[in-house]
């Protein structure tokens, strides 16, 4: 308990850093004119829901839905910092070059299928379901008869003193494992799909953005089957965590590049011009 008090405490001092930052770079970005302050003001209200998920997570005793809104939360800092800098990046010799409207709509369907994936590894982690299922590709035995989705995805698991270890029983916390290991069959195959569809791009930034997505996917596949393989070790875990946070930035950084193109898109530094 003193281990975990010390993290807990490390967390807290992190994150109030992080807080303050935030909020200086909010009041920059809306003295500065040549910035646009969307994002740093969007990344204000984040951090102080986050704060408030902090609270709730100890409060409400590591409740499930709190606690993976809370990660996401902390997922969606990370991405809109990404494309924040991107933004920060752009100068007037920096051209954007025009993507299709099927490639900015793929973009987006993309980013739902990660994001939804996210929302899925949360609530699997969050509901301790992640050792449910120790073979691959799916789970062992007579998996299909034990699925039971209505209390997978009970979201609002009240009357209990304690969360902590998970409440649910064995077909929930299976069929929330199982969602997981579907969603990232899904998500391999529409990721893989939109990094082709990146690295066609005439922009060099898309380009480059498929690369280090295409990485990050194939890292992110050999970490969730070594999660499998070695029983969840928490420095695999960890990286499993930061593989998807990755992931996520780099798609949000991807749509950034992709709508940039558009004409009537005044979304990065002012005085950026477009081919």
């Amino acid at each position: 308990e003193h281990e975990k008090a010390w993290l807990e405490m490390i967390h807290r001092y992190f994150a109030g850093t992080l807080g303050m930052v935030i909020f200086a770079i909010t009041v920059i970005a809306i003295r500065t004119e040549r910035v646009n302050p969307s994002i740093p003001i969007l990344l204000s209200f984040l951090v102080v829901g986050q704060a408030m998920l902090g609270m709730w997570t100890v409060t409400l005793k590591l409740m499930p839905v709190i606690v993976m809104l809370h990660l996401l939360g902390g997922f969606t800092l990370l991405a809109l910092q990404a494309v924040f800098y991107c933004q920060l990046k752009a100068r007037d010799n920096l051209y954007f070059s025009p993507s299709s409207r099927s490639v900015r709509l793929f973009s987006v369907f993309s980013f739902l299928v990660v994001f939804s994936q996210v929302l899925l590894g949360g609530w699997t982690s969050s509901n301790y379901a992640a050792l449910m299922c120790t073979t691959l590709p799916i789970c062992e035995g007579d998996w299909m008869n034990y699925l039971d989705w209505k209390e997978a995805f009970s979201f609002w698991q009240t009357g209990h003193d304690n969360y902590e270890f998970g409440v649910l029983e064995y077909p929930a916390r299976m069929t929330i494992h199982v969602s997981h290991r579907i969603g990232a069959m899904v998500t391999a195959v529409v990721v893989l799909t939109y990094c082709v569809v990146l690295m066609k791009q005439d922009s060099h930034h898309s380009q480059k953005v498929g690369m280090w997505l295409g990485m990050a996917l194939a890292c992110q596949i050999t970490l969730g089957i070594s999660n499998v393989v070695f029983q969840l070790p928490i420095y695999i875990a960890v990286a499993h965590n930061l593989g998807a946070a990755i992931m996520l930035s780099l798609i949000c950084v991807s749509q950034f590049y992709l709508w940039q193109g558009k004409a009537d898109w005044n979304y990065a530094v002012k005085g950026v011009r477009y081919e």
